[in-house]
């Protein structure tokens, strides 16, 4: 049990009603989930306001609420106003957990692609140099080696604060996170404190949530606009808007980059599907990743490590060792010839970068790409995903991804408005996703490769709100197994 007024200590707010001395037990914002010695907050969300809850809330015995505005409550109820319930949960979540972010060091990634690699890369990378590490991630949480499972990118204030406290208590020096737009516009990381940050890029995404570019451009620089100056902000000098993220920080200001002048400079000495011969500020390391997005990323993971203390050649030994993420370019040759390869590629960047990647060592063979849009998400690039698929493959197949509520078909229909009368002659639209994969199989000859793009480590289809099993490395290898017999 806490006091309520020592949880308030940092925010600015006003007493409506009640006292302070309370003893809280936990913080809440779902209704169902209020009960006695909660504080529930009411958060107004994009769908529902919590403040319509308030009652409901009392009913199950909470007593002590957070508002925006006034709430119709009995007496005895205790409520706080403040300017932004969102911020007030995410720093009364710290406060509850003791401020974890300050016992450990915690390092944020946030951009459009890379996100997940690039703070799996540095947990594996620390962990190796010895250092016992937590990780927030899309694909899986991680304290130490112990696999947690990830329901959001960057999961909510309570949540995220708890997992930060189970680390320290578990010993851990470090946390590496992926810092997600949706995260940042929702207050969820209000209160915490970054020893680092990293920006790997900005591209086409999310603009279901953020409506325009310039508002999804904006939030992903408010994350930088809050760092004190204390923290190292590390951006990638080959996108236009990786110095607009720095404007207004009060963060170290440093620069990566493979193409232009930065503070840690990278070269792409040789590129194939056995890996990646880099040279960062002159000391050349072997890698097995593959592509130059993979480049950018271990570069920036070099750059942090050495702007945290690590000693630069011992940096380059260990990043030789690190293998794929799951889900991203993962690649197997089956016994015929036949090259697969998965990856997450989901926005039309990632997916160009993708298959510029594999054109840069496939020169005489087909390339095949599978590839679907999620429904319920931005609509914008679902013709530019189809585009450019055909434009760097020699056939492709249209299937859905996770369509969520949507008709599947209606999604590949509107993928196909990007295709050009040539483009469309080299698409097939195969609306279920495992015999979209077989049929591309079938059509695919020794050395040929074949791209699986969109799902990545998901093990899952959505498919009208009902999720059933589907891993795309593990059905391609099954296929495969049975075309092979």
């Amino acid at each position: 049990m806490q006091q309520f007024k020592k949880l308030l200590s940092s925010l600015p707010y006003q007493l409506l009603q009640g006292n302070l001395e309370q003893p809280i037990a936990e913080i809440v914002f779902d209704s169902r989930k209020a009960k006695d010695g909660a504080i529930f907050c009411c958060i107004v969300g994009s769908l529902t306001d919590g403040h319509q809850f308030a009652q409901k809330a009392y009913e199950q015995g909470c007593r002590v609420f957070i508002a925006e505005r006034s709430i119709d409550l009995p007496q005895d109820a205790t409520v706080v106003l403040v300017s932004q319930t969102s911020h007030a949960l995410a720093e009364l979540s710290c406060a509850f957990y003791g401020n974890p972010s300050k016992q450990l060091t915690l390092v944020g990634v946030t951009g459009t692609n890379g996100k997940t690699t690039t703070a799996t890369l540095l947990h594996d990378l620390y962990t190796n140099l010895g250092f016992y590490c937590g990780l927030l991630s899309t694909v899986v949480n991680k304290i130490g080696s112990q696999a947690i499972t990830a329901t959001h990118t960057t999961p909510d204030p309570v949540a995220l604060n708890a997992l930060l406290r189970d680390m320290v208590d578990a010993g851990c020096q470090y946390c590496f996170m992926e810092v997600s737009s949706h995260a940042i516009h929702q207050g969820r990381i209000q209160g915490l404190h970054f020893s680092a940050a990293g920006f790997t890029n900005i591209t086409h995404d999310h603009l279901d949530y953020h409506l325009t570019f310039a508002e999804y451009l904006r939030v992903k620089k408010s994350f930088f606009d809050g760092l004190g100056a204390h923290t190292i902000a590390l951006v990638n000098a080959d996108d236009k808007n990786g110095l607009v993220m720095m404007q207004n920080t009060a963060a170290k200001k440093l620069t990566y980059a493979l193409k232009t002048p930065a503070d840690f400079k990278g070269k792409i000495i040789e590129n194939s599907l056995g890996g990646l011969v880099l040279q960062f500020n002159g000391n050349e390391v072997h890698t097995r990743l593959v592509g130059v997005f993979n480049a950018a990323n271990l570069l920036l993971v070099y750059g942090l490590a050495v702007q945290l203390g690590q000693e630069p050649q011992e940096v380059l030994r260990v990043i030789s060792q690190l293998t794929h993420v799951s889900g991203r370019f993962e690649h197997f040759t089956s016994p015929n010839g036949i090259t697969a390869i998965v990856d997450y590629a989901h926005t039309p960047d990632a997916l160009e970068n993708v298959l510029a990647t594999i054109a840069a060592f496939q020169k005489k063979n087909k390339v095949i790409t599978v590839v679907g849009c999620g429904g319920d998400r931005d609509k914008d690039k679902r013709p530019k995903m189809a585009a450019i698929a055909a434009a760097r493959s020699q056939q492709v197949v249209l299937t859905a991804d996770n369509p969520r509520s949507e008709d599947p078909q209606q999604i590949i229909s509107e993928m196909e408005a990007g295709l050009d009368a040539q483009a469309a002659v080299r698409t097939l639209a195969v609306v279920d996703r495992k015999q979209a994969i077989k049929t591309a199989l079938l059509m695919a000859s020794p050395g040929d490769i074949l791209l699986i793009a969109g799902k990545g480590h998901e093990n899952y289809q959505e498919i009208n709100g009902v999720r059933i099993a589907f891993d795309d490395l593990a059905i391609t290898k099954e296929l495969i197994h049975q075309l092979d017999k």
